[in-house]
């Protein structure tokens, strides 16, 4: 497939994904507690073996110099540190009394955002090289699932319909596909090789700053165990990746 193709299909795929927040609906709340955490500890891994395993070595091969490559990554690192200040982006992993209707569209406002970033950094990996694209969307898509459940929560718990939560989920992820097409649609006139770095950048800020304190806080030592292995198998399927697709 050519890159748009795999820009467009990625990008749908992300809106697809947008919607797997309903399931709550179907789950006891026990249970959704269970399972939240350490699927956060899996993204948080698949995040930061995406950028060191594949993006920032991916990069090093377009810019040689590596206080420029760092310097973007960097870049990356501080424009979301940026963003999470400026909009509160803590997607509310577990409901809150306080988590009522000026969070939700901060959630919205926030994801959309995130998504267009994401989806720019994701495209600029398809332009390179098919197989960083992939690599890095898979690790995009593993963050996503646990952050549209938090995501549905809160809308559900700020009062909005279910119908109305999953419509402005999925618009918000189509920012992820905008973000692709703008990306594909400067390529031709603009060297976009800074984006691997910077949105590797990206990944490691959500993954070190927001993942991994959330899985870090509890005092059951069986917990803390299964968020390690979670994180470990997150780490351990993008480097089977890049066993499997060397570059």
């Amino acid at each position: 497939m050519t890159a748009l193709a795999w820009i467009v299909l990625t990008g749908f795929g992300m809106s697809a994904i947008s919607l797997v927040g309903s399931v709550t609906l179907l789950m006891q709340k026990t249970t959704l507690e269970r399972l939240i955490m350490p699927l956060v500890a899996f993204a948080a891994g698949s995040l930061l073996g995406g950028a060191f395993l594949h993006m920032l070595p991916g990069a090093s091969k377009t810019i040689r110099d590596p206080v420029r490559l760092y310097l973007w990554t960097l870049a990356g690192f501080t424009v979301f540190f940026a963003l999470e200040q400026f909009l509160h982006w803590h997607h509310c992993q577990r409901a809150k009394s306080d988590c009522r209707k000026p969070l939700t569209y901060l959630v919205l406002i926030g994801d959309a955002l995130h998504n267009f970033l994401g989806g720019i950094g994701v495209a600029a990996l398809f332009l390179a090289d098919t197989r960083l694209g992939v690599a890095a969307w898979l690790a995009a898509a593993a963050h996503e699932v646990p952050q549209e459940l938090g995501d549905f929560g809160v809308l559900i718990h700020g009062g909005w319909s279910r119908r109305k939560a999953l419509l402005f989920n999925f618009l918000s992820g189509l920012t992820f596909l905008v973000g692709g097409i703008t990306a594909w649609m400067v390529s031709a006139s603009l060297d976009i090789s800074f984006l691997i770095p910077f949105a590797a950048g990206n990944f490691i800020y959500i993954g070190a700053s927001d993942l991994v304190p959330e899985v870090n806080k509890h005092l059951n030592p069986v917990a803390n165990i299964i968020h390690f292995f979670s994180f470990v198998a997150g780490l351990g399927l993008l480097w089977l990746m890049r066993l499997a697709m060397p570059s």
